[in-house]
């Protein structure tokens, strides 16, 4: 759901092309297989189209991102064990000023259709905030072309 939701965000703010957003988990489940079918229908019903995303696990490039977005602070303590340096891994809800401090996402994949919609309400709180961060990165950047 985050990258959908962020990557809409990025793209509405004219950023889309200056970045590429993927999604990964910490474990191999589902890799290569289609978003939850409850998560696509929560993103559909507000908009956005999930319908082409694919399940992949952390690892590779990724760990060359200049900012790696984890939902919860045990996904913090795996990427940083894994080698991936602190200072580019951020839990979501941070760029969430309203979110209280060192507050993770829901995961609703045990739960019913309303912790989906927890989950949306909770990126898209944030996804202002990596707006604006992914902005100011883009903006301090030299251009190269």
């Amino acid at each position: 759901m985050a990258e959908v939701i962020v990557r809409d965000a990025l793209t509405a703010a004219g950023l889309g092309g200056d970045v590429r957003v993927t999604s990964s988990g910490i474990g191999g489940w589902h890799v290569g297989g289609p978003a939850d079918e409850r998560a696509q229908a929560e993103l559909a019903a507000h908009g956005y189209d999930g319908s082409q995303h694919r399940a992949a696990q952390f690892g590779g490039d990724r760990f060359d991102a200049d900012l790696i977005v984890a939902l919860d602070t045990n996904h913090v303590s795996e990427l940083v064990a894994r080698g991936v340096p602190e200072q580019r891994v951020r839990l979501i809800r941070s760029f969430d000023p309203a979110a209280p401090e060192g507050a993770g996402v829901a995961d609703p994949y045990y739960g019913g259709p309303a912790g989906f919609t927890t989950t949306r309400e909770q990126i898209e709180a944030a996804a202002d905030g990596i707006v604006a961060w992914v902005r100011n990165r883009v903006q301090s950047q030299p251009r190269t072309d």
